[in-house]
């Protein structure tokens, strides 16, 4: 039997899938985050929480209840990331409770939560950037298409659901402008630069019907059998390269997005047009990568200006 609040929890799916238009690892994480994961793993979940403390109302959550959940999930060794992701989606999820009448006061509204750190984002150096992107050998079909997939995720800062579903006709290759949908079904143009374009130039005309054969596919990226290329696929190339190109990282296509955003605005970019290639809604989801981009000035700073290494060397001695 399906209890209340996995009943509302459909609705607010629901609501995700059809009027936000979630993907589906969002509805993938809310589930988890909410629900929890009953397959395997400790309890994590909020209901789960709720249910452990015999909380049965929704409209009985309060600060309270959530602070002792942070406390819960913390005890657990749950890291800080992932907790901040979890309220996001408690409150996301008592906005529509609030939106549908569901229920009459959200205590939640103006609940403070304990300030979590935010982790700085990892990125490959250019000279990084290059061996990866040099990796492959371009004499195969496989090889064009992974060097132009590299190339790609680089040169556009795309997501790797935005790269999977990427068909032909997004593709611009007279104006070299990438058109997807990102989070939330929103649209938007992204550029990428001559090196870029004429890797997916090659792909296209040549690696990509060998891969294609007699199949029929719309998608850009192909794996060997016709298909469209998977998510787990694409995290494998690109951990494949980093090992040919001997790159002591934990190489994913998020870390190439992190490196396009940070390159950028090392290269003097504006954060607003940054904000706009990425896809963010907020500038503050952009602004993190402002912080990279300092600290990576200061070691620059640090190890160039005469008087800065001068003053290092003194602290050294003392």
């Amino acid at each position: 039997m399906i209890s209340p609040m996995q009943k509302l929890f459909n609705k607010y799916i629901n609501y995700l899938e059809a009027e936000r238009g979630a993907s589906p690892y969002t509805v993938r994480n809310y589930t988890n985050d909410l629900l929890g994961n009953y397959a395997r793993g400790a309890e994590r979940g909020f209901f789960q929480f709720l249910r452990q403390k015999k909380i049965n109302s929704l409209e009985e959550v309060d600060k309270h209840v959530l602070r002792d959940y942070i406390s819960w999930l913390m005890d657990q060794g749950v890291v800080k990331p992932s907790i901040a992701r979890k309220l996001s989606a408690i409150r996301s999820f008592y906005r529509y409770l609030m939106r549908e009448e569901i229920i009459s006061t959200n205590l939640l509204e103006k609940a403070s939560t304990p300030k979590l750190d935010r982790r700085l984002p990892s990125f490959l150096s250019v000279e990084e950037t290059v061996r990866l992107l040099e990796a492959p050998d371009p004499a195969t079909p496989q090889g064009q298409r992974d060097r132009a997939l590299l190339e790609l995720l680089y040169a556009s800062g795309l997501r790797v659901s935005e790269l999977v579903n990427l068909d032909l006709e997004q593709v611009n290759l007279n104006t070299n402008e990438v058109r997807v949908w990102g989070k939330g079904s929103k649209e938007r143009v992204t550029l990428i630069g001559e090196p870029a374009a004429r890797m997916l130039s090659t792909y296209l005309s040549q690696g990509r019907p060998e891969l294609q054969g007699k199949k029929r596919s719309s998608a850009v990226f192909l794996n060997r059998y016709g298909g469209r290329l998977p998510t787990r696929r694409i995290q494998k190339i690109l951990e494949k390269y980093a090992n040919v190109a001997n790159i002591d990282k934990r190489v994913h296509p998020h870390l190439l997005r992190h490196t396009f955003a940070t390159h950028l605005l090392d290269g003097g970019a504006d954060l607003r047009v940054v904000q706009e290639l990425l896809g963010h809604a907020q500038l503050s989801s952009t602004q993190i990568y402002t912080h990279v981009s300092q600290s990576q000035a200061k070691k620059i700073y640090l190890s160039a200006h005469p008087m800065a290494q001068k003053r290092d060397n003194e602290l050294e001695d003392k």
